[in-house]
């Protein structure tokens, strides 16, 4: 008798510890956040175990790969690379957004150029000290810019003149928000928001069980974001959101306001009535090269082209009269307001 209720007993706490077990095991969100690529992410996710690690190992190297602030970042030695080939085959990533800048490039009608890194570092904005640009230093650096100074043949990156150099800024931190959505999906996630630098990738549901409401800043003219209001608010999922504006970088010199963004046209940062532009798209890489294109072409271009973009909606932010702003948006991006 004594030896069946030890038997029992045994049971029971075997079948507390189960239940433990798998009360362990239940998936929960987790909340993660840090500084990468001079910048900060958040990535929110329903899973059983916390892989933070995991797809911060990817995010480390996919810097080696494409960083401009790494000098021995593959990047940096294809810039740094004065003969004619470079083989990327064991560098897909690079591959990948070599490829896809020149289908933008063709895209855009050259609004959007992975060479631009001479006129970004002249300007102030890049890897290296500005410099005071004349119209004739400017025609100097003309030289070596343009989509058609490089060819992506096979594996092998050429590039037509030693003093060609990419900058990938304007696509790899979306491509960046791709590469740890997949990661988390080698992990069976399939309800995350992944953030880098305003870049967005969102999946499934959030933790409150429906899509995921984000926020568009209003500009000011404010370039520390500190006074930076939610312009329009949106309910998105199973999409990529990215956003380029002109009201975070910039800096005034000699009275005169000059931006980040380059158009690579002319060599000079942009100059018109566009202050954000924001793209909705199936994957973060198409919306964050998007964006940027946008900010180079205006918004009566950047409209026109986007309307005809299959899953392709974009949101533009403008400057009026009398310091006032208003918004244009394409057809099919109602969908996602609330």
């Amino acid at each position: 008798m004594r030896r069946n209720r030890h038997k029992r007993s045994y049971i029971i706490a075997l079948a507390l510890l189960l239940i433990s077990l798998q009360a362990c095991q239940q998936k929960s969100y987790h909340f993660n956040e840090g500084s990468i690529f001079g910048t900060v992410y958040h990535v929110t996710y329903l899973s059983k175990t916390d892989v933070e690690q995991a797809f911060l190992a990817e995010l480390n190297r996919f810097d080696a790969e494409l960083s401009m602030f790494n000098e021995n970042s593959t990047l940096s030695r294809f810039n740094r690379h004065d003969t004619s080939a470079f083989s990327l085959e064991k560098h897909p990533w690079v591959e990948e957004v070599v490829s896809k800048s020149l289908l933008f490039n063709t895209l855009t009608d050259g609004a959007f150029d992975i060479t631009v890194a001479p006129l970004v570092n002249a300007w102030g904005f890049g890897f290296a000290q500005s410099a005071d640009v004349t119209p004739d230093y400017l025609d100097s650096l003309m030289t070596f810019v343009g989509s058609d100074k490089i060819t992506l043949q096979g594996h092998t990156l050429s590039k037509s003149d030693p003093r060609v150099q990419l900058d990938a800024s304007a696509i790899a931190k979306g491509y960046a928000c791709d590469v740890v959505a997949a990661c988390l999906e080698k992990h069976g996630i399939t309800d995350y928001l992944v953030e880098i630098g305003g870049e967005m990738v969102l999946k499934g549901k959030n933790p409150k069980g429906s899509a995921w409401r984000i926020g568009i800043n209003s500009p000011d003219d404010d370039s520390t974001s500190t006074h930076l209001d939610w312009d329009q608010r949106l309910v998105l999922t199973n999409r990529s959101l990215a956003t380029s504006g002109n009201y975070r970088r910039y800096y005034i010199k000699d009275g005169k306001r000059y931006a980040h963004t380059i158009d690579p046209k002319t060599g000079n940062p942009v100059q018109h009535n566009l202050l954000s532009a924001t793209v909705i798209a199936g994957n973060c890489l198409t919306a964050d090269a998007l964006a940027t294109a946008f900010m180079v072409m205006g918004s009566e271009k950047a409209l026109a082209l986007a309307e005809k973009l299959p899953d392709v909606e974009a949101f533009f932010i403008c400057a009026g009269l009398n310091d006032s702003l208003y918004t244009q948006s394409t057809s099919g991006a109602s969908q996602w307001l609330p």
